[in-house]
């Protein structure tokens, strides 16, 4: 067992759709300037921290924090770290969504022609696995990524279900470690942003 391994969750910058609160997964958008500033700050604060692995989304707003903040080099494209695949929702924001359906959620409604949140908590099983099968050095792996797929992680991470990564609020550039109390898998910090 990979007891001891911590999963630190690297969200990306912001990005013009994160700012305006539009719905972004398969859109394969940049950073803002703010979103770069950030990933900078990220670079400060890990500060060339080792990791036994770094894994990335394949989306460029992810690989860019990755590459700023001085993993670009060392990271893997893991294609379970993508966000959460919006449908027919891409690029709205839920008050958009809410005047066609009243009261729509991301977490309890159907995601037409997109992924139910089950089948990302699947993704991120899989991911979790993979993280720690990495071999143990500094018993650290770091997945910079996206809010839902970061947040449902976490929520399997602690054994949630998919659904409970409602729970959990998740800023852009932002840090967060799971790690372990004895053999029971916590969350050992959430959400570290930075001074604007």
């Amino acid at each position: 067992m990979s007891a001891g391994t911590e999963l630190w969750l690297i969200r990306h910058g912001e990005t013009e759709w994160s700012l305006s609160g539009q719905h972004t997964s398969r859109t394969d958008i940049a950073l803002t300037e703010h979103g770069r500033k950030r990933a900078e700050e990220l670079k400060e604060y890990l500060g060339g921290r080792p990791f036994d692995r770094v894994m990335v989304s394949p989306m460029q707003r992810a690989q860019e924090t990755c590459r700023i903040a001085g993993y670009g080099d060392v990271a893997v494209v893991e294609e379970g770290l993508r966000e959460w695949d919006y449908g027919i929702y891409e690029g709205k924001t839920t008050p958009e969504i809410r005047k066609e359906v009243p009261g729509w959620s991301v977490w309890k409604d159907t995601i037409v022609d997109g992924e139910t949140v089950d089948q990302v908590g699947q993704r991120a099983d899989a991911v979790i696995s993979r993280a720690l099968a990495a071999p143990p050095k500094s018993h650290r792996v770091a997945l910079f990524a996206h809010a839902h797929i970061l947040r449902i992680l976490a929520a399997r991470w602690i054994g949630l279900p998919a659904d409970g990564g409602r729970l959990f609020l998740l800023g852009t550039g932002s840090v967060s470690v799971l790690g372990w109390e004895r053999e029971t898998r916590v969350i050992a910090g959430w959400n570290r942003g930075f001074e604007e």
